[in-house]
């Protein structure tokens, strides 16, 4: 699987005065196979050590935090020797020793001349536990998510289309293989972006075995829950995140805590939520009652939408037939527009974008809003079919007078009254 992120680990690879790089993401986005497959084409030998898996390895950081020590047990290890700068070392699941993610501080200060990338699934729940330290400026940060988009097409051998996308994106001109991107964009809506889901779909093109991944994976998190939190809180934890299918079908989607149980309130479930967060199961979008700069200063907290880190997943979790998103029935328009939605957010969240929505003192609601690097303030429609006609935006651009807006739909591309209009399957092209 040919994944983006590549791309800023050889930058990383390449800068003279890098710290250890810390991998972050949820499970099963790919971290290991990444790294692995990093390490084998760009370094001459890779050291791998899994913390989850050996308690001989977890023992190694135990005694003390002296990088050279650190060094010669885990050289005798692995049987191999471990030589700066042509040996890439591989920390993996380091939540599960506190101790290793310490280390990375020492290895910053002490041995820099050593290549160091560790990884964690859970890294940001591990985090929030009591006296857990983390080497706060001593590391590198990268966050990796599912595959998107552009990646799916590349797994599929559609990189030709890929790059006429981008054409088409950059010129604003229609697309002459619109049909088939968008057949393609809807196949995505249902396989999602997780490696070994795709890797499932690509070998078999069976969503059969499709479907059972997912289900599989999604009971992986629920594992999880169990293994990293209490059980009053992993009761909780597991409530909210079966409670987003039910948040997304609303006609506002809006994060409302009765959904999750009559009678809650964000007291009790906050932590839950905090929790779901930081594991990189979900992402948020918060309320912010003015696009104006920075958005950060207008955003309500308390007020938010929260979408699933993957489309495949939530179709998983709604049990929603890939037929029925595939041919999108009639039946299915009311939740078809929330499908977009989470789709477009993911799309946002993956390109390095903090998405908001804002809403009038009226009814007028954008789907998002955002800062590009110049400082404007772009707010983007999300439709999930042709009919295109709203009110909101135009009320929006009647307030706000953005420079351009964006319009994500199932139209072709088309540049007019101030509004880019952007086929669903070509977000991955909208950056900052």
């Amino acid at each position: 699987m040919e994944r983006k992120i590549v791309n800023e680990l050889l930058i990383w690879k390449d800068t003279p005065q890098k710290q250890p790089l810390l991998l972050q993401g949820a499970r099963q986005v790919g971290k290991t196979y990444t790294m692995l497959s990093f390490g084998k084409q760009y370094y001459k030998t890779v050291a791998y050590f899994s913390m989850e898996e050996s308690g001989e390895i977890r023992a190694v950081f135990e005694r003390d935090l002296n990088p050279e020590r650190i060094i010669k047990e885990l050289a005798a290890h692995s049987g191999q020797s471990i030589l700066p700068g042509e040996t890439l070392l591989i920390f993996d699941e380091i939540q599960a020793c506190e101790q290793a993610l310490t280390s990375l501080k020492y290895f910053a200060e002490r041995a820099p001349q050593y290549h160091i990338i560790a990884a964690g699934s859970l890294l940001g729940v591990a985090i929030r536990r009591k006296n857990f330290s983390f080497p706060v400026g001593k590391v590198d940060l990268l966050h990796m998510y599912p595959m998107d988009f552009e990646e799916f097409l590349w797994a599929m051998g559609e990189k030709p289309l890929c790059s006429l996308i981008r054409e088409a994106y950059n010129g604003f001109t229609p697309l002459t293989l619109h049909n088939k991107a968008m057949d393609l964009y809807k196949t995505y809506l249902v396989v999602g972006g997780m490696p070994r889901v795709v890797q499932e779909y690509v070998d078999k093109r069976d969503f059969d075995f499709v479907v059972s991944q997912q289900k599989t994976l999604n009971d992986s998190y629920i594992a999880d829950m169990a293994k990293y939190a209490s059980p009053l809180d992993t009761i909780r934890i597991m409530s909210a995140w079966a409670s987003v299918p039910a948040q997304l079908a609303k006609e506002n989607h809006k994060f409302q805590y009765k959904v999750i149980k009559s009678g809650a309130r964000a007291a009790n479930y906050e932590l839950a939520l905090e929790w779901l967060r930081d594991a990189g199961m979900i992402n948020l979008c918060i309320h912010t009652t003015q696009g104006k700069l920075p958005l950060s200063a207008y955003a309500e907290n308390e007020a938010f939408k929260v979408y699933m880190v993957d489309t495949g997943l939530l179709c998983s979790k709604f049990d929603i037939a890939p037929n029925v998103v595939l041919h999108t029935p009639h039946t299915f328009d009311g939740f078809k527009g929330a499908l977009a939605e989470n789709y477009i957010c993911q799309a946002l969240v993956t390109n390095g974008i903090t998405p908001y929505y804002w809403t009038s003192p009226g009814k007028a609601e954008v789907d998002f809003v955002f800062q590009d690097r110049q400082g404007n303030i772009l707010p983007l429609e999300a439709k999930s079919a042709e009919n295109v006609r709203s009110k909101s935006l135009r009320n929006y651009q009647d307030i706000y007078k953005p420079v351009y807006s964006y319009r994500v739909s199932a139209k072709n591309f088309g540049f007019e009254n101030g509004i880019k209009s952007v086929p669903l399957y070509a977000v991955f092209c909208l950056t900052i």
